[in-house]
C-alpha cells in the first residue's frame, strides 16, 4: 500500500487523553481492520501508542512498538492474586497471604487466626470486595461469594498513603484516613484525605515498588507498620479526588509527559 503523508501527532486507542490537541484518539475497535487505511498508517507512524487497552498492548508489545502504559500495568490490573505473587517473587514486603481453593478452604483457619482480611481476587475496588472477618460465620458467608478464597493478615492501622507514579515518579502522594468504625480507608468508605506531613520513605518505597513490577501507571497502596513500609496493592484505575483537592488534571500531568518526551524514554 502506498504510504499516506501523515501530519506529526500522538495516537491513543483510549479515551483518556481525548481532547488533547496532540493526540488523535481512534478509539477501540474490535477488530483491526475496522480502522480505516488512514487510520492504521497512523497507528504505525506513531512514536507511541497510549491508552491502547489490554488487548493491543499485547499486540503492541510482541511488535516492539512503545506504548503507555505499558503492558505489565495492564496484565496486573485488578488482579490481586497475580500482584501478589508479584510482590513476593520480587521481595518486596507485603502482609501475609495465601490463596486458597475450594478443597483447601478447610485449611484457612489452621494458617490465620481471627480477625484478618479476606478480599474478592477480583472486582473488590473502592473496597467494595473486602472484609475484615472476625469469626466462622463472617468466613462462611465470604465463602459462599466465591470459590477461590485470598485470605492476608489484618495489619491495624488508622491511615494509608495512596502514591499515584507516571512512569515511576511519583506526582502525587496523600493519607487515607479511615472513618470512625471503618477498617477500610477507602474515600468511597468515608475515608478522608490528609496531604499533612506525608512519610517520604514510603514515597521512596512505592517507588521501589513500581520500578519492580514494571507499574508505569499506578496507584500504590502502602502501610507502615512497627516501622517498616507494606505494599498492600496497586491500583490502575485510580481515583481522582487527591489529584483534583490539588488543583491536578490528569489529562495535563500524562500531556506535559508526553510532550517533554518523557513518556518516550526506554
Amino acid at each position: 500500500m502506498k504510504s499516506i503523508h501523515l501530519p506529526k501527532c500522538y495516537v491513543a486507542l483510549g479515551s483518556r487523553l481525548k481532547g488533547v490537541p496532540e493526540v488523535v484518539t481512534l478509539g477501540v475497535k474490535p477488530n483491526f481492520l475496522d480502522y480505516t487505511p488512514y487510520e492504521r498508517e497512523l497507528i504505525n507512524t506513531s512514536d507511541i501508542i497510549l491508552y491502547p487497552t489490554l488487548n493491543y498492548a499485547q499486540f503492541f508489545t510482541t511488535m516492539g512498538k512503545k506504548i503507555f502504559p505499558n503492558l505489565e500495568t495492564y496484565l496486573y490490573a485488578d488482579e490481586k492474586i497475580k500482584q501478589t505473587t508479584l510482590f513476593y517473587m520480587t521481595g518486596l514486603p507485603h502482609p501475609r497471604t495465601r490463596i486458597y481453593f475450594p478443597l483447601h478452604h478447610k485449611y484457612i483457619l489452621d494458617d490465620f487466626s481471627f480477625p484478618f482480611i479476606a478480599k474478592l481476587a477480583r472486582n473488590s475496588a473502592r473496597g467494595r470486595g473486602v472484609f475484615l472477618i472476625r469469626n466462622r460465620q463472617e468466613l462462611e458467608t465470604y465463602l459462599k461469594l466465591t470459590k477461590v478464597a485470598y485470605i492476608q493478615e489484618y495489619i491495624p492501622h488508622e491511615k494509608d498513603l495512596r502514591v499515584v507514579l507516571i512512569n515511576y515518579k511519583p506526582v502525587i502522594a496523600y493519607w487515607r484516613i479511615k472513618a470512625r468504625g471503618e477498617f477500610r480507608t477507602n474515600l468511597s468508605c468515608g475515608g478522608k484525605i490528609a496531604f499533612e506531613d506525608v512519610d517520604q520513605e514510603g514515597v521512596r518505597m512505592a517507588c521501589k515498588v513500581a520500578r519492580a513490577c514494571r507499574f508505569n501507571d499506578v496507584g500504590l497502596d502502602l502501610i507502615k507498620y512497627k516501622g517498616q513500609w507494606f505494599v498492600i496493592e496497586a491500583n490502575m484505575k485510580y481515583g481522582r479526588q487527591g489529584l483534583k483537592l490539588k488543583g491536578m488534571e490528569l489529562k495535563e500531568i500524562i500531556r506535559e509527559k508526553l510532550l517533554s518526551g518523557e513518556l518516550l524514554e526506554k
